[in-house]
């Protein structure tokens, strides 16, 4: 069975290590869409790695099999169709928003008290 998941995957921290490793279970092949930089800035979002490190970095965990640059969140249903996924995985904070796409949805439950925005606020406060 095909995974298929979802992520910016910036500043690397257990919570995206706990989704990937439960995708992996749920299935034999796990294929992980990066979200690209044009993608993040129209979702308000700055990355601190650009999207070709992050596409490295995801790439070379073991529970990873193939990643690509997604491009847009409204793509989502080809992206699944082109690499003939069985099942779509997110995380539980966006719940439903995926529910019209051609296969299966399961969303994860995220790892408690940690995410790359709080960490990223917890670097601005400790340098300003």
């Amino acid at each position: 069975m095909k995974v298929i998941t979802f992520g910016t995957f910036d500043l690397l921290h257990i919570g995206h290590i706990n989704i990937l490793k439960r995708c992996k279970e749920l299935g034999e092949y796990l294929i992980v869409g990066v979200s690209s930089d044009e993608l993040n800035k129209a979702k308000g979002k700055k990355s601190v790695y650009d999207e070709n490190d992050r596409l490295e970095i995801i790439k070379s965990l073991k529970y990873v099999d193939e990643v690509f640059l997604e491009e847009s969140l409204e793509e989502k249903d080809s992206y699944i169709k082109k690499y003939g996924c069985d099942i779509l995985i997110m995380g539980d904070d966006w719940k439903g928003k995926f529910d019209w796409v051609s296969c299966p949805v399961i969303y994860l439950p995220r790892t408690p008290e940690i995410s790359t925005t709080e960490i990223k606020l917890k670097i601005t406060n400790k340098f300003n």
